[in-house]
């Protein structure tokens, strides 16, 4: 060697050796080795370097023999190549910031359509006419990625780019530089002629810059730029409810909010108000009466709102009415319709009001001088001293229902609004006689269409001879009746007893009418205070509602849903003993819902007997299948009680299905729901076509078949077994035997994650989330193969194996299987930790050795090493070593399916 070659080696041999740089085709030859590359803190070549070398081979042009230039063969390298740009594509998360720093339009251009192409994206399919909600989330991610890097793209290019210096002239470079720049262009006119075949809708677009700008303000936004929508929003953030009433005041002159924007903003302050901040109750006048000044400036009728908070004026509110309306109008600007508008509003409030300080008020303000004629405002003003003065009903108490002296009415349209929003039985009989005191010919109980009495009562009630009094009783029951459906009980009881102490002076029907509902009142109100987890009703409530179950007077109009309450209060509070022993015998004949309230008591009482005493139980079924049949004519089969079943074909065959399950839906006991839902199950599981049964609780006591299969609806029998579970859930969510049949339904309908759900709930709440064994019972070894299947067909096999073990005996064949398949899509020998079958965790040991997983194999060592498995253990080591994994096991599920 010459010296001067040793000291050019040691010379190389002194600098630190630098790693040689990964070639592209590498990757083709490792499929690994891409993700390892790309886990370097500074990979060479870098991720953008290597999408510009994958796509450049992918898309080289091929010669053929005749030294004809090719497009690039569609075979598997070049396949591979654009996948592989793909992945380090998606590595850099699709981060189109660095993908066009890094990459020529043309190079993200081919990138972005391949990935339309591997998204399976339609050739040739306009993105406008497609309908994202209908896509597939990676074909409708495609999609987005490639159009908005499209509208980058077109923005970008509209800008002025400096030109870089040239360099030293170079001909191949020039060329190249050409084609790119050539390629660009046409790209940029393929999807610029894209923001052509869309319609732009200017005023829509400024309005989600606005309401963009609401959310999330820009940090050169001031409040001389900001719009009024963002002005309100940041006031009504901030707390600042002055100045909403101030832009509100201002915008009556300009107009520029919309009535419903305006509207809205007073909902929210309600809703604020109603949940306790009594400070928003000023507010919440002024606002809703800047809107109501908005409102008759362009001729709209004046709000409900406005009406309620002004039923007690006082000065101040005078006074701020007064501010907004003088600033609401340019009386030399506006038009004479908007005049009118104004002074009909001001004579309108004025008509309104009691007290005559507030009324001079009023007359003697600048604006009203200046609307009204002197004639007209001295009309106004003597009309108002010639009125007679009316009772202030929440000054002065009333002592009796009939002691409150009418008065004179000032207009018939204000007094109507008053009585349809009024809830004081006293205030609604003042008004009446006001009314009926101006004009003999108007049936005021018509007033409003939301009025409504039952069809069995409006006919008694239409039958009274005095026009006033026939009013009074429609609508104090009416509003009564709305008043306990929206659970406003205090307002109801007190309408029902006044109308109550009306009717009993002239008609003892509509008293036993009056009776009758508010004994329904009280099965609610008392439901409403205690619930099914409270104290027992008192006596006299139980007392009242057997005398109405047992009550004979002819000719009282009863309505059906009393009836049914009753019969479910008596179920929900477990009077059975008067259900089964001591109801009258007509009773049973005449109320069909009376009826099925002692099958259903006297079923339940029978359920620790033997099964020969369980006659009660064949006899609901029977009314349950007869309930459920498409047509009400058949009959039960010849066993010495033909009679009865004709007698109950004539009573409990009027009730449909629908009518069975409102009924059903007033039930709260437990017991008689599980017995319920026990007896839907097995007429659910009776259909010859039934693939996987439901279980549930009592499911023995019930025949197991039906002699007209055919007759039976059994669609309408599992919509109803599915809404009956829904709605027993909502009662108890922490019933075990109920989350089984809900389980069980998701498991028979295919849905195996919800499946899972539900079966590891029940587990759950009987065992204290898993800290305590679930009780055999409950996971019973069919309820654990059906979660061994959901796992299987969920791909989750080492979750089936671990399943295995829970078995009284341990399925070993299907355990072997499942660890068998490699596609496995739970979390594998991470679960290994919970198996205590020293058998399976040997297999799998075997399974790793024999695959060459040495990793996967430690592990499984690791797991049949510990020393609580040892097969020498005593038997409650073993056991206990057995709690302690299935505890573990189903706590990692239940966060895993939760």
């Amino acid at each position: 060697m010459s010296a001067e070659a040793a000291d050019r080696e040691a010379a190389t041999s002194s600098r630190p050796c630098t790693p040689p740089q990964t070639c592209w085709f590498e990757f083709l030859l490792e499929e690994s080795l891409l993700e390892k590359h790309l886990r370097k803190p500074c990979p060479d070549p870098a991720p953008v370097q290597l999408i510009v070398q994958f796509l450049e081979q992918a898309s080289k042009p091929s010669v053929n023999e005749q030294n004809q230039v090719q497009p690039p063969p569609d075979n598997k390298r070049n396949r591979i190549l654009k996948l592989l740009a793909l992945k380090v594509a998606a590595h850099l998360k699709w981060d189109l910031d660095i993908l066009e720093k890094s990459l020529s339009v043309p190079v993200l251009n081919m990138l972005l359509n391949e990935l339309l192409c591997i998204s399976k994206v339609p050739p040739g399919t306009k993105h406008v006419d497609m309908d994202l909600a209908t896509l597939p989330p990676t074909t409708a991610m495609a999609v987005l990625l490639y159009n908005r890097w499209a509208i980058r793209t077109i923005v970008q290019s509209s800008f002025p780019v400096k030109q870089a210096k040239p360099g030293p002239p170079q001909l191949s470079v020039m060329n190249q530089m050409q084609q790119e720049k050539e390629l660009t262009e046409n790209i940029l006119k393929v999807i610029g002629s894209l923001s052509l075949h869309c319609t732009i809708d200017e005023k829509r677009l400024a309005g989600y810059c606005q309401a963009c700008d609401v959310l999330v303000p820009s940090s050169d936004s001031t409040s001389q730029q900001l719009t009024p929508y963002s002005q309100v929003h940041i006031c009504l953030r901030s707390g600042n409810y002055q100045e909403v009433i101030q832009i509100f005041t201002e915008d009556n002159l300009t107009l520029s909010l919309p009535v419903q924007f305006r509207q809205s903003v007073l909902r929210e302050l309600f809703q604020k108000a109603q949940q306790g901040n009594e400070a928003l109750d000023e507010i919440c006048f002024k606002v809703c009466a800047c809107n109501t000044v908005r409102d008759i400036l362009e001729g709209r009728t004046i709000s409900v709102q406005f009406n309620q908070l002004f039923l007690r004026p006082n000065k101040e509110k005078i006074d701020f009415l007064l501010e907004v309306c003088s600033r609401s109008i340019n009386l030399e600007k506006a038009s004479e319709s908007l005049k009118g508008n104004m002074a009909a509003f001001l004579k309108n409030v004025c008509l309104g009001l009691e007290d005559l300080q507030y009324v001079f008020m009023i007359s003697s303000h600048e604006l009203f001088i200046t609307l009204l004629k002197d004639e007209e405002r001295k009309l106004l003003v003597d009309q108002m001293r010639k009125r007679s003065p009316r009772v202030n009903l929440c000054i002065k108490p009333v002592t009796s229902f009939y002691d409150i002296p009418a008065s004179a009415s000032v207009n018939i349209g204000q007094l109507e609004h008053q009585l349809i929003l009024s809830v004081d039985p006293w205030r609604i009989r003042q008004i009446l006689i006001e009314l009926h005191g101006m004009t003999s010919e108007r049936q005021f109980w018509t007033v409003s269409n939301k009025w409504e009495v039952p069809s069995v009562y409006s006919g008694v009630i239409l039958g009274i001879k005095d026009n006033l009094t026939r009013d009074l009783v429609y609508i104090l029951m009416a509003k009564g009746l709305h008043c306990s459906t929206v659970k406003d009980f205090s307002h109801a009881k007190q309408l029902f007893a006044a109308c109550l102490e009306l009717v009993t002076e002239f008609s003892p029907k509509l008293r036993q009418v009056m009776l009758n509902e508010m004994l329904l009142l009280d099965i609610h109100t008392h439901e409403a205070e205690t619930g099914q987890a409270g104290e027992r009703p008192p006596s006299d409530l139980i007392s009242r509602v057997r005398g109405y179950l047992e009550m004979r007077l002819p000719d009282i109009p009863l309505r059906q849903v009393i009836a049914e309450e009753c019969v479910a209060f008596m179920l929900n509070w477990r009077e059975s003993e008067y259900l089964t022993l001591q109801v009258p015998a007509f009773l049973l004949q005449s109320n069909p819902y009376v009826k099925l309230g002692q099958l259903l008591a006297a079923t339940c009482k029978e359920l620790p007997g033997p099964k020969e005493s369980r006659r009660t139980a064949k006899d609901l079924w029977e009314v349950v299948v007869q309930i459920c049949s498409v047509s009400s004519q058949h009959k039960r089969g010849n066993d010495g009680r033909v009679s009865l079943i004709k007698q109950r074909e004539s009573t409990l065959g009027i009730m449909y299905r629908s009518e069975l399950l409102s009924f059903i839906k007033k039930l709260r006991e437990p017991l008689v729901l599980t017995i319920i839902l026990s007896l839907f199950v097995k007429l659910h599981n009776v259909r010859e076509d039934i693939v996987n049964d439901i279980t549930a609780e009592h499911i023995s006591i019930w025949p197991s078949s039906i002699p007209n299969l055919q007759s039976v609806d059994f669609e309408a029998v599992a919509i109803t077994v599915k809404e009956l579970v829904r709605y027993t859930l909502s009662i108890n969510p922490n019933n075990h035997s109920w989350l089984i049949i809900q389980a069980d339904i998701y498991f028979a309908t295919n849905q195996y994650s919800a499946a899972l759900h539900y079966y590891l709930q029940a587990g759950a709440v009987c065992s204290d989330f898993f800290n305590k064994a679930v009780p055999p019972d409950v996971y019973t070894d069919q309820v654990i193969k059906r979660m061994i299947k959901c796992c299987s067909l969920l791909n989750c096999h080492t979750q089936v194996a671990i399943l295995c073990q829970f078995l009284r005996e341990i399925d070993y064949k299907t355990a072997f299987k499942s660890l068998q398949e490699q596609n496995s899509h739970d979390a594998m020998d991470s679960y290994y930790d919970y198996i205590w079958d020293v058998t399976i965790l040997e297999y799998l040991t075997y399974l790793h050795h024999k695959r060459g997983e040495t990793d996967k194999r430690q592990i499984a060592i690791k797991a049949i090493g510990q020393t609580e498995l040892n097969a020498s253990n005593p038997e409650e080591v073993l056991q206990l070593a057995a709690q302690r994994r299935k505890k573990k096991f189903l706590q990692a599920m239940a966060k895993l399916y939760f």
